[in-house]
């Protein structure tokens, strides 16, 4: 990906900041929506005749010289609203959590890939996922599971990941996971009830056909959302297929306890792993996935990984925007979100989450972390709402 350093003035972010807020606008006049269902739009999206694709895309294009402020402004109006965690807390339960259904990963629609096309592509062989031993170490109990209601009686899981927090070391309060995860995409809304589950069934209470209790799946407790950023290109763009918006569907959480307490997510979980952001496919050595897959041949009690002695394969939607990236993996829905790790300067390092896959399953795709992700990250982290 090429980058630039210009520097648009303050003034002139600010208005494309406006811009984008209009334009966006537009597109989420129907988002209030509250039945959505998982990656897929709320019905109706208003529209003028003034507004049209080149202008939503030429906003879009302003969004990498945003300021923290220009982020907290869009924020306002776009962002996540949180729940009262008092009426959250029991609101998950063990039959609630059992009949979450694994968002599954958006297809990968790579007969649209742009640059390398699909047919210069050379996807990786498929990796049979593996079940992570138990119990988990605190390597892996980083890793958990995402639920959402996404009806009055339908709820849905995915994958996350506690990732470190440079303002607050030792002591992170947040969760990395992909936005397809949180909010439904082009013309919808955030899901409701997003509560983060570390280290699910850490002990292996539920494995093997066992029915374990609420307290064994959550050893660690439950975590509500209380704030969320996605690129303002997922609300705009993101839909069933992969597609452009998917080289930007990640996400970041910050969470509490739903049942209080002084201890931060990491320390209650024991770790939280450093983002790599920049990271090019060919430093990235012996790549692995880790998710909760639910759809068969999984169940979604076990923690899964995939291991590849392959660099990641890059391919691109848009080449204007950070590639794609591809490991062989035979992992399922509710895999999605769960992130992608190699070592990097000698640590444990986060570099992507599962995107978009294909059909039979044999390969998952992960957006690349780059410069438009550090920059919404640390937008993030300067953001007022706790």
């Amino acid at each position: 990906m090429t980058t630039t350093t210009h520097r648009t003035p303050r003034r002139g972010r600010a208005a494309a900041a406006a811009a984008l807020v209009t334009v966006l606008a537009l597109t989420a006049t129907a988002c209030q929506n509250d039945d959505p269902k998982p990656g897929v739009a709320a019905s109706g999206t208003a529209s003028k005749p003034s507004i049209d694709l080149k202008d939503i895309q030429d906003a879009l294009a302003k969004v990498a010289s945003w300021t923290a402020d220009d982020w907290a402004d869009w924020a306002s109006k776009h962002g996540f609203k949180p729940e009262d965690v008092a009426a959250l807390k029991d609101f998950w339960d063990q039959g609630k959590l059992n009949s979450a259904k694994g968002v599954k990963p958006k297809e990968a629609n790579v007969a649209q890939a742009k640059t390398p096309t699909r047919a210069e592509v050379v996807f990786p062989n498929a990796i049979p996922a593996k079940a992570q031993p138990h119990p988990y170490n605190p390597d892996t109990a980083v890793v958990g599971k995402i639920f959402m209601q996404i009806a009055a009686d339908s709820y849905a899981e995915c994958s996350g990941t506690v990732v470190a927090d440079p303002q607050h070391p030792g002591k992170s309060n947040l969760v990395w996971t992909a936005a397809h995860c949180v909010h439904e995409g082009k013309g919808g809304d955030y899901f409701k009830k997003i509560s983060f589950v570390p280290a699910y069934n850490k002990a292996g209470a539920a494995s093997n056909g066992r029915k374990g209790t609420f307290e064994q799946v959550a050893p660690l407790g439950v975590w509500a959302a209380r704030n969320i950023y996605v690129m303002p290109q997922w609300g705009a763009e993101g839909g069933e297929k992969g597609g452009p918006a998917s080289q930007f569907d990640f996400a970041v959480i910050r969470v509490v306890n739903q049942n209080g307490g002084s201890k931060s997510l990491e320390e209650t979980v024991g770790g939280a792993v450093p983002i790599w952001f920049g990271a090019q496919p060919d430093q990235i050595t012996t790549p692995s996935a880790y998710g909760y897959p639910a759809d068969d041949p999984f169940d979604g009690q076990e923690l899964e990984h995939c291991d590849s002695a392959a660099k990641p394969t890059p391919y691109v939607y848009d080449a204007s925007r950070p590639p794609m990236l591809s490991i062989g993996c035979t992992m399922t829905g509710g895999s999605s979100g769960g992130g992608w790790f190699t070592r990097h300067d000698g640590k444990l390092a986060l570099f992507s989450n599962t995107s978009v896959g294909n059909t039979p399953t044999s390969m998952l795709a992960g957006p690349n972390l780059g410069q438009d992700a550090k920059r919404m990250f640390d937008a993030f982290l300067q953001s007022k709402q706790q």
